[in-house]
C-alpha cells in the first residue's frame, strides 16, 4: 500500500516542460472519460454536506474523505495536517480502495504533494502521472494515473494542510468539480483550524492549571458576592480546609472582619481604574484565619478581571508567619549581637595595649605602620604575650574594620576537623554533614581572619591556605564550585616557624608568604617597668568588677612583681592579679597567695652559697639572676636552646633565656 511517496529525484524543470500532463487549475479539460463527466454538483455538494453536516473533528475527516470518494468515483482520498518544521504530511484520514490506511506520514519532498503546499494552489496532475514520476514505486503499485489537490489555508493564508484524491483512471478537469474541492477544503481547513484553537485552549488551560497547581502562594478567585469560585492546592494547604469546603464560601470566614472590609473598599477603587490597571498590592498585609480559626498573618495582591461580562478577583495571599517570627528572631539576635560585640569592645579596651617600655613601644609603631594595609602579617612572641590582642589593634585601625575580626586556633581544632572548619562543606561532603556550612575564610569576606597557633596547622592544609593566600579562592569540601574571597590574613604562632620549615612540618613557601610583615611581641621580662602598669590596670579591672575597692600597689609588691620571672607573660600576670584582688584583704592585695613561691636569699660576702630567709635588694636580685644564668650557661657548655641547653636547665623559653642575657648583659668570653 502506499505509504510514503516523494519526488526528489525529479527536477521541476523536467515536470514543468511536461506541459499537458501538469496542469494549473486554469489548465484545458482533458478528452479522457469518466465519471466525472456526468457529476451533478447540486447532487455532489448535498451528498458531501449530509455526510458531515453532523461530524466535527477526527470524525469530520473521516466523514469527508468517505464521501469525497464516493461522490467524485476515486480511488482514493485524504486530508493531512502540515508540519512546517520538518516539512511532512500526517493524515487526519486516509481512504484507499475501500480500507483506511492507519498512521500514515509522508516527506513532500519531489511529491506533488510539495507543488500544493509551496504554491498555495489547486494542483492537477490529469493523467498519466507515473510518466511523470517514473521512480515513485508507491504510485506504481496502486497503478496510479490522476492526482488533484488544494491548500488547506487558515483566514490569514497560514498553510495548515492539505486535501487530495488520486484515481488510476483520468481525472479531467472540470470548473464544477474544482469549485466542490475547494468548497470542502475550506470547511476541512476552518474545522482544522478549529481543532488547533481547541487544542491551543485546552493546552492554555492546562497550563493555567499547572501553574495554579504549583504556585507556592495560595490563589483564591472570588464573584462578585467574593464568594469563593476556585482555589489552587496552595490555597488549601495554607487555609487548612479542602478546596470542596472552600467553595462557595464567603471571603469572610477566612480572613478578619476589618480586612474583608478593606478588601471591599480595595475592590471599589479598583474598578474606577482603567483595565489593565486593576490590581494593587495591600499594604501590611491581611490578617487571615485558616478553617479551625487560627489566624496568621499573611501578604496579599488583589486584581481584578472580566468574563462573560461578569466580574471576578483574584486575591493572592502568602503565610508570612515563619518569615515574621524569622525576623523578630533576626532582629533579636542582632540586637543581642551589637550588645556583644559592645561588650567585647569595652572588655578589650579594658585590655588595651599598656606599655612604655621600648621594645613595646616598636611593636605599637609597627602595628600603627601595617594596619592600613592589606599586608599579611605574621605575630610572633611566647605564649601569653598578647598576640591576638595585636591581631585585634591591627584589625581595629584598618579599612576592614566595620566588618566583624574572625578568629581560629588552629590548635584547638581536631586535624580531620579544621578544612570543613576554614573552608565550609557542602552537604553530604563526609558522615555528620548534615547541612551546607560556610567556612571562616566565606565569614571572614571583606574582613580580617586571625589564624591563631598557625604552626599547629596540618601539612597537607598548607596547599590549600598557600592557595587562599595568593589566589583568594579556595573549594569547599565536598564541592566542585570554586568560591572567591578578599581576606586579609593575620597569624600568630609561638613556635620558630624557620626551624619547622627545616624540620619538614611547615612549607617553605607558605612560611614566606606569611612572614611579609613580622612583629615579634617581648616578653614580660623584657619590657620593664610595663608589669607594674599591666598589674595596676589589671587590678582596677577586677576590683571593679567585684565591687571592691583597693589601695595602690606598694613599694613591696612593685619590687615582689618586678622579680618574678613570669613565664608564663601577661596571661600569667593577670591571673597572678586575680587571684591577688579575690584574696585581698583591708583593701590591699594579697600576693602572698598570688604569686608562685619564690625563696628569699641572700647572698654571702663569698658568694658562694645563698642563705634562706634572707631580704635581697634588686641589685642583690639582679645580681643573683646573673650568676645563676652563668652557672647554668657553663653547666650547659653555653648551649641555649635544646634539650640540655641552659633554657632547659633553667626551666625558661630559649627566647626568655636570650632577653634576659641581652638585658643582664651576659656573654660568652671569647
Amino acid at each position: 500500500m502506499l505509504r510514503e511517496c516523494s519526488l526528489s529525484s525529479i527536477p521541476l524543470a523536467s515536470v514543468a516542460h511536461r506541459a499537458p500532463y501538469f496542469r494549473l487549475m486554469t489548465s484545458p479539460p482533458s478528452d479522457h472519460s469518466t465519471p466525472l463527466q456526468n457529476l451533478q454538483t447540486d447532487v455532489a455538494l448535498r451528498a458531501i454536506l449530509e455526510g458531515t453536516a453532523t461530524e466535527t473533528g477526527q470524525g469530520f475527516f473521516t466523514a469527508l474523505v468517505q464521501n469525497l470518494t464516493s461522490v467524485l468515483g476515486t480511488h482514493g482520498a485524504w486530508v493531512t495536517e502540515y508540519i512546517p518544521e520538518t516539512r511532512r504530511l500526517r493524515a487526519l484520514a486516509f481512504w484507499l480502495d475501500g480500507q483506511w490506511i492507519p498512521d500514515y506520514e509522508m516527506d513532500i519532498a519531489g511529491t506533488p504533494c510539495e507543488r500544493v503546499i509551496d504554491t498555495a494552489k489547486l494542483v492537477h496532475f490529469p493523467d498519466r502521472i507515473l510518466d511523470i514520476f517514473p521512480h515513485r514505486e508507491e504510485l506504481r503499485a496502486v497503478g496510479a494515473a490522476s492526482y488533484m489537490g488544494v491548500p488547506l489555508q487558515d483566514t490569514n493564508g497560514r498553510i495548515l494542510g492539505h486535501m487530495a484524491v488520486i484515481d488510476r483512471r483520468p481525472i479531467p478537469e472540470a470548473s464544477r468539480v474544482y469549485a466542490i474541492f475547494k468548497i470542502f477544503a475550506a470547511r476541512a481547513a476552518a474545522e482544522l483550524q478549529r481543532m488547533r484553537v481547541e487544542d491551543e485552549l485546552r493546552e492554555r488551560e492546562e497550563k493555567v492549571g499547572r501553574l495554579l497547581s504549583s504556585a507556592m502562594d495560595a490563589i483564591i478567585e472570588l464573584n462578585d458576592q467574593l464568594r469563593i469560585t476556585r482555589v489552587n492546592p496552595a490555597a488549601e494547604k495554607t487555609f487548612s480546609c479542602r478546596a470542596d469546603s472552600m467553595m462557595n464560601q464567603k471571603l469572610s470566614r477566612f480572613v478578619s472582619e476589618e480586612d474583608f472590609v478593606r478588601l471591599e473598599r480595595l475592590i471599589v477603587e479598583l474598578d474606577r481604574r482603567p483595565a489593565g490597571q486593576q490590581s494593587r498590592w495591600i499594604p501590611d498585609g491581611l490578617a487571615a484565619r485558616r478553617a479551625d480559626g487560627e489566624a496568621f498573618p499573611a501578604e496579599a495582591t488583589l486584581s481584578r478581571f472580566e468574563l462573560h461580562r461578569r466580574k471576578f478577583t483574584t486575591l493572592i495571599l502568602r503565610n508570612i508567619h515563619d518569615r515574621v517570627e524569622a525576623e523578630e528572631k533576626i532582629q533579636s539576635l542582632t540586637a543581642e549581637t551589637k550588645r556583644l560585640q559592645e561588650e567585647l569592645k569595652t572588655a578589650h579596651q579594658d585590655e588595651d595595649l599598656i606599655g612604655e617600655s621600648p621594645a613595646f613601644q616598636k611593636v605599637l609603631h609597627d602595628v600603627d605602620q601595617v594596619a592600613e594595609t592589606d599586608a599579611t602579617v605574621l605575630i610572633l612572641g611566647e605564649t601569653g604575650t598578647g598576640k591576638e590582642l595585636i591581631a585585634r589593634a591591627i584589625h581595629a585601625a584598618s579599612t576592614r574594620r566595620d566588618h566583624a575580626l574572625v578568629t581560629v586556633n588552629c590548635a584547638a581544632i581536631p586535624a580531620t576537623l579544621i578544612e570543613s572548619e576554614l573552608f565550609g562543606h557542602e552537604a553530604g561532603a563526609f558522615t555528620g554533614a548534615t547541612k551546607k556550612r560556610e567556612g571562616r575564610f566565606s565569614m571572614a569576606d571583606k574582613s580580617t581572619l586571625f589564624l591563631d597557633e598557625i604552626g599547629e596547622l596540618p601539612l597537607e592544609l598548607q596547599t590549600k591556605l598557600l592557595r587562599v593566600l595568593q589566589e583568594g579562592e579556595f573549594d569547599p569540601v565536598g564541592s566542585s564550585k570554586t568560591r572567591k574571597v578578599n581576606v586579609r590574613v593575620l597569624a600568630a604562632t609561638n613556635r620558630d616557624l624557620a626551624v619547622t620549615v627545616k624540620q619538614g612540618t611547615f612549607r617553605e613557601d607558605l612560611y614566606y608568604r606569611l612572614n611579609v610583615f613580622p612583629i615579634r611581641l617581648p616578653s614580660l621580662c623584657e619590657r620593664g617597668n610595663d608589669v607594674v602598669r599591666l598589674a595596676t590596670r589589671f587590678a582596677q579591672r577586677f576590683a571593679a568588677k567585684m565591687g571592691r575597692t583597693l589601695a595602690p600597689l606598694t613599694a613591696d609588691d612593685v619590687r615582689r612583681l618586678q622579680a618574678y620571672n613570669w613565664p608564663g607573660n601577661v596571661r600569667e600576670l593577670q591571673n597572678v592579679i586575680e587571684r591577688a584582688v579575690i584574696t585581698a584583704e583591708a583593701g590591699t592585695l594579697n600576693l602572698d597567695r598570688a604569686l608562685p613561691e619564690m625563696p628569699s636569699v641572700r647572698l654571702p660576702a663569698d658568694g658562694t652559697a645563698p642563705l634562706r630567709d634572707a631580704i635581697l635588694s634588686a641589685k642583690d636580685l639582679e645580681e643573683l639572676e646573673r650568676t645563676n644564668i652563668l652557672r647554668a650557661l657553663e653547666t650547659a657548655k653555653w648551649k641555649v636552646s635544646g634539650e640540655k641547653g641552659a633554657a632547659a636547665l633553667l626551666g625558661l623559653n630559649a627566647s626568655t633565656l636570650s632577653s634576659r642575657m641581652k638585658m643582664l648583659k651576659i656573654q660568652k668570653a671569647r
